[in-house]
């Protein structure tokens, strides 16, 4: 219920800034009732003497505040209505509920607070949907051809799209700060529920992380068993897009990524892909790079839990093309 009405009414997220960065309902307003410091000291208080003398104390720390939250809840709500939770929907959900109150809001708190919203987000995100994995080599266009399928009318969830990474090395290049693996779940679930259970949904291919953000464990683990298509490019075909794509960033940047994968290029392979990258032969570094991405993807396949999939040979880039032969074979799997 209350995440039906959030479509039409703000919700304010009244926990801790610091708890608010971990991970929030996707649109919610941070309107805190205690900063992280004066949370601390509440919980301290509460421990060493009770509620009563926490309650006290919480009232000493926020009262030359209230006015001032009281006029950012006005300023969030919208027809007189706001939303609010906190970590369990007790004592701060209560608190700034009754302080809008005052003002003439219509308050609505989530029963069970975020703790209970997360618990949700996990038990959703970890059923069972019909689902069709896209993968293939590194620089195989995936992420096109899925934005091709989504613009065409298929279910497509862009999940490097969401975590702001795009999944190697140099995924962070051009990339804006990757979500809290938290937040990551709640803005997938966010995506998941809005689709249609009676179609597919198309994903593409990623490992367990993606960056620094790591995918729920059921989640991932459904997508392992999920029937797949892999799309089969040849690197002369990958290079044009790759060296179009990477080509722009600095060679520093570039660097930083060869070095992070410099154990498993080996110290010759590391060498010369820094080499090149310095007489700016970025398609050889790319071409370096290659290996050992292909052969690590190569290697992840056979580990998959479903033998639900079919390869698909291109020996052009063209997103249509390649697009169209992937929704043919989508029409072969058991899905």
């Amino acid at each position: 219920m209350f995440l039906r009405l959030s479509e039409n009414i703000p919700v304010c997220d009244v926990r801790s800034p610091s708890e608010f960065a971990g991970g929030h309902i996707p649109g919610a307003v941070n309107i805190p009732l205690f900063s992280d410091k004066e949370r601390e000291s509440v919980g301290i208080k509460y421990k060493k003497q009770g509620s009563v003398e926490a309650i006290k104390h919480g009232l000493d720390l926020v009262g030359p505040a209230m006015s001032e939250k009281l006029s950012k809840g006005l300023k969030l709500a919208e027809g007189n209505r706001i939303l609010l939770y906190c970590w369990r929907g007790g004592m701060r959900s209560k608190s700034m509920a009754w302080l809008f109150s005052l003002a003439g809001l219509d308050v609505k708190i989530l029963e069970g607070g975020y703790k209970a919203y997360r618990h949700l987000v996990l038990n959703e995100l970890a059923l069972k949907r019909k689902t069709i994995i896209l993968g293939g080599l590194t620089g195989s266009s995936k992420t096109h051809i899925l934005n091709y399928l989504k613009v065409s009318g298929q279910q497509v969830v862009d999940l490097e799209g969401i975590a702001c990474h795009k999944g190697s090395a140099f995924g962070a290049l051009g990339q804006q700060a990757q979500p809290s693996t938290e937040h990551f779940a709640n803005l997938l679930y966010d995506e998941w529920v809005k689709l249609d259970e009676q179609k597919p949904v198309w994903l593409e291919d990623e490992s367990r992380n993606i960056g620094s953000v790591f995918m729920p464990e059921d989640f991932y683990n459904n997508m392992q068993e999920a029937p797949a298509i892999i799309l089969m490019m040849d690197v002369k075909t990958r290079m044009p897009r790759l060296l179009k794509d990477y080509s722009v960033f600095p060679p520093e940047e570039l660097k930083a990524g060869i070095y992070r994968i410099s154990k498993r290029l080996g110290g010759d392979n590391t060498n010369a892909a820094i080499s090149a990258i310095e007489s700016q032969d970025i398609a050889r570094a790319i071409e370096i790079s290659l290996v050992y991405y292909d052969k690590a993807y190569l290697f992840g396949l056979t580990r998959k839990k479903t033998n639900n999939r079919i390869y698909v040979e291109t020996d052009t880039d063209d997103i249509e093309i390649n697009a169209l032969k992937v929704l043919e074979a989508a029409g072969k799997l058991n899905v």
